[in-house]
């Protein structure tokens, strides 16, 4: 069917909602800084932490790591808190916590932390200035607007309560946690926002973990302390967003009551096309859980249904994260799975029915040399074909392991290209969270990682920009405004590509909010066709290549 052409509207739009082109590093709109990004080195990703002003380090919150709640580790979201069109970072912490941890306090602050970036390729610590340096005992975060205000609010799963952050458009926060009836007090592990009844509001799924027993010491000797089966699961909740700041628990009446789930990462995506995002429940050591949405009144385990439940050789695996993208170009959602071993690369065959491809694709036998934790699906050379990169360290230990970056290779094959992009990939780090965006609005993807109780890793991407790209700002009026769940597809320089705005990306993280699409050398993007997730559809065409555009729903 011919598309719509590009109508005066639209245009009028983008020009009142602002197109940003990217800015140089140094321009005139830059704050001061004390710190100075180093410079372009020649490697295509480049460490330059913690020159760029983030000293951040996380904490497993005592000296020694001796309890399974030690090793899930933390999270980290890109977000633009206060709205001045360059993505700031925030990653959770561990903390001293009775119970949990063992032997003295260690010096220092343990909380979470926040970094405002200054547009200059810096960042400062914004963290007491801001009010979210919560102390808790800092597991994953997810990032989302609940009142469609603009400014997005930050959630944060906790061993114990969990802590909502609302945003007060002003660079401040308040702890709204009890007010709005999500805090909980459980071990909460991964969590996403999404609207899973179209109603504009997004709702929040919370993954919990495990029952921790600090008395249970029943374990094989070299693993060093009880795995995730000596413990009782723990039931997930879903909150149902009520429009007044308050959310109302309806985990059992929308059926997605677990009470042996393990949950670690967890994701929503729209799987099989109907409009209605599903949710996806990595658990450890156990089945899948894939809830399929029943337009907005109920879920429905499709796990086994799917062909997700399992891996490959029909076994369920220690999942830790999950991720969206149509990687082999045909227009339907696939999703990646990193756990411990061989990981999945499920690929959609459409009717809601995945086939496993992490062996054939080439993915499996390099990615079990690690054990992988935040896995996403990010297109770093602008090629026009969504690459891989998986974060790695050990389970029980604190072991390094080297992080890959598997390149897509005409929607077939994937091939480990790590070596060949700089040194970090030659570092070991006992990797967890990771975060991936464009921090410095050159039109390329950076990266973030959350190393256990060890120093994190700022990657800065000095080459993906040799290629072409267009990135949106979705901005949603009768759909929820961050347009968590909109389907976009952009046709240029004769190739398709399908993208989909998630929330929670990932181990415990969250990407840039925005959407990229590298288009390779193509100057102009063809089309453009956004589904929102109110069911609208909207078109444009002719759109010029390396620029940020913001786009409203009409």
């Amino acid at each position: 069917m011919k598309l719509k052409p590009y109508i005066l509207v639209v245009a009028i739009t983008l020009f009142i909602w602002g197109c940003q082109s990217p800015q140089k590093k140094g321009s005139s709109s830059a704050r001061e800084s004390t710190a100075t990004a180093p410079p372009n080195n020649g490697d295509f990703f480049q460490k330059i932490s913690p020159d760029l002003g983030i000293t951040f380090k996380h904490s497993i919150g005592d000296h020694h790591m001796d309890n399974l709640v030690e090793t899930v580790g933390g999270g980290a979201v890109f977000l633009d808190y206060d709205q001045d069109g360059y993505i700031d970072l925030y990653m959770s912490n561990g903390a001293y916590t009775e119970n949990l941890s063992d032997g003295d306090h260690p010096e220092g602050s343990q909380t979470n932390h926040l970094y405002r970036n200054l547009q200059n390729g810096t960042f400062e610590d914004a963290t007491e200035k801001a009010g979210v340096g919560d102390e808790g005992y800092g597991m994953g975060m997810t990032v989302g607007d609940i009142n469609n205000d603009g400014y997005p609010e930050i959630y944060i799963t906790n061993y114990g309560p969990n802590v909502l952050y609302l945003n007060n458009g002003d660079g401040t926060f308040n702890d709204i946690s009890k007010k709005a009836g999500v805090a909980g007090d459980e071990c909460s592990v991964g969590a996403v926002w999404f609207d899973y009844d179209n109603d504009g509001l997004l709702d929040l799924y919370v993954g919990n973990y495990i029952k921790f027993d600090p008395e249970y010491g029943y374990f094989y000797a070299p693993d060093g302390f009880p795995g995730p089966m000596a413990y009782d699961g723990q039931l997930d909740r879903l909150y149902h967003n009520l429009g007044n700041g308050e959310f109302e628990d309806v985990t059992e009446a929308m059926g997605v009551s677990n009470p042996d789930g393990r949950a670690m990462g967890v994701g929503a995506a729209d799987f099989d096309g109907d409009g209605w995002v599903d949710i996806f429940v990595a658990n450890d050591h156990m089945v899948n859980n894939i809830y399929h949405n029943m337009e907005g009144k109920g879920f429905v385990d499709h796990g086994t249904k799917t062909g997700m439940a399992f891996n490959q050789a029909g076994e369920a695996t220690i999942s830790m994260s999950v991720d969206f993208a149509d990687y082999n170009g045909d227009g339907l959602i696939d999703v990646f799975m990193s756990d411990d071993t061989y990981c999945s690369l499920y690929q959609n065959q459409g009717g809601g029915v995945f086939k496993d491809m992490a062996y054939p694709s080439g993915i499996s036998m390099a990615a079990a040399q690690h054990v992988g934790w935040s896995s996403s699906f990010i297109d770093y050379n602008n090629d026009g074909k969504v690459d891989l990169f998986k974060v790695n360290g050990e389970l029980k230990h604190l072991y390094g392991q080297e992080d890959q970056i598997f390149e897509n290779i005409d929607g077939q094959k994937f091939e480990d290209v790590s070596v060949n992009l700089g040194a970090y990939f030659q570092e070991e780090n006992v990797g967890r969270g990771a975060c991936f965006g464009d921090y410095d609005n050159d039109g390329d993807l950076d990266a973030y990682i959350v190393n256990l109780d060890d120093y994190g890793v700022f990657l800065r991407n000095n080459r993906g920009n040799e290629n072409n790209w267009i990135t949106f700002n979705l901005v949603g009026t009768e759909s929820n405004r961050d347009a968590i769940g909109a389907l976009v597809k952009i046709s240029a320089g004769g190739l398709e590509q399908v993208g989909v705005r998630r929330s929670t990306t990932g181990y415990l993280s969250q990407n840039d909010h925005r959407m990229h699409f590298g288009i390779a050398s193509a100057e102009k993007v063809d089309f453009v066709e956004i589904k929102w997730p109110s069911g609208k559809i909207q078109h444009m065409e002719n759109l010029d290549a390396n620029q940020i555009l913001t786009i409203k729903e009409e």
